[in-house]
């Protein structure tokens, strides 16, 4: 089976994909996701034409799909609450999708949004609205529907909820990215994903997955809690993650890490090492490392 794997990597104003796909290879990646920009504000560097054409040789270079590639939206875009910076958010994703246009990525991952007391109802059609004006424009770039926790009013927790936004936009530019840790602190059994899966196959369809971020959980089962662990060391664990990740049905999905940097030592808050060299080391080998952690703060 052919393993499309990556994580989250950094792109800056000077080097930007260009630095991503240096990272990105230097962990044995073969895709990768970023942020085109910093997710929590509006600061956004201009694109650089002339570093694209070099990117795109250097992914050639290293047999990089680039229509594997996936860009997350910024965290406050939030399509839920029509009442707090709404239009902004519309104009914020609007602009998010251009830049993906100019590099050339046809893929970006979206929180649906927050519904901040407004209730869910009303918050699932903000965002069908919202999702109807930016889909006005002709674009080649999907927005996938990230599966959340369910952390406060956050929306997108269900299956039933993904299918109404999507059944109600109503657009081939709408699909879904699952996320394992989003997925078990939501109250999904990922020992017994099958089950899962064919309730998604039957209500959305599995062909509107376009990308997986594969994360452990550090809290158990249905904690709507959102805390990432690296990847076999939380509650999902190991075997079940290495299961999805070689589900054949993904053959050709890309399948991105998001896990927490490794801290200096147990006790450290300062997160300086990044895991995914080690961890996507793991995932090829198919066998659980139990002193990776350790060995990434020794090397």
């Amino acid at each position: 089976m052919k393993l499309i794997i990556g994580s989250h990597v950094s792109f800056n104003k000077d080097t930007q994909m260009v630095g991503s796909i240096k990272e990105a290879v230097s962990y044995g990646s073969n895709t990768f996701m970023f942020y085109t920009g910093a997710p929590q504000n509006t600061n956004r560097s201009d694109i650089k034409i002339d570093l694209i054409k070099e990117a795109d040789n250097l992914m050639k270079e290293n047999n990089i799909d680039k229509n594997n590639i996936v860009v997350h939206a910024p965290y406050i875009i939030n399509l839920a609450n029509s009442e707090k910076s709404y239009d902004f958010s519309i104009n914020f994703l609007k602009q998010e999708i251009s830049r993906c246009e100019k590099l050339g990525i046809n893929k970006i991952v979206l929180h649906p949004g927050s519904h901040v007391g407004l209730g869910e109802e009303a918050g699932l059609d903000n965002i069908v609205f919202a999702l109807k004006e930016i889909l006005k424009t002709k674009t080649n770039v999907k927005i996938l529907l990230e599966t959340m926790a369910g952390k406060g009013s956050e929306l997108g927790k269900t299956i039933d909820e993904l299918k109404y936004i999507i059944d109600n936009v109503n657009s081939d530019n709408l699909g879904v990215c699952l996320d394992t840790c989003h997925l078990n602190d939501s109250g999904i059994d990922l020992t017994n994903f099958d089950s899962y899966l064919k309730d998604f196959d039957k209500k959305i369809g599995i062909n509107k997955i376009g990308c997986i971020h594969i994360n452990d959980s550090l809290n158990p089962i249905s904690s709507h809690k959102d805390r990432h662990a690296n990847f076999g060391f939380g509650n999902i664990g190991f075997n079940t993650l290495i299961d999805i990740v070689y589900n054949p049905i993904f053959e050709n999905v890309p399948k991105i890490l998001e896990t927490p940097y490794v801290t200096k030592d147990a006790n450290s808050k300062e997160r300086i090492y990044a895991p995914y060299k080690y961890e996507i080391e793991m995932i090829k080998g198919k066998e659980f490392d139990k002193d990776m952690i350790e060995k990434i703060r020794n090397n």
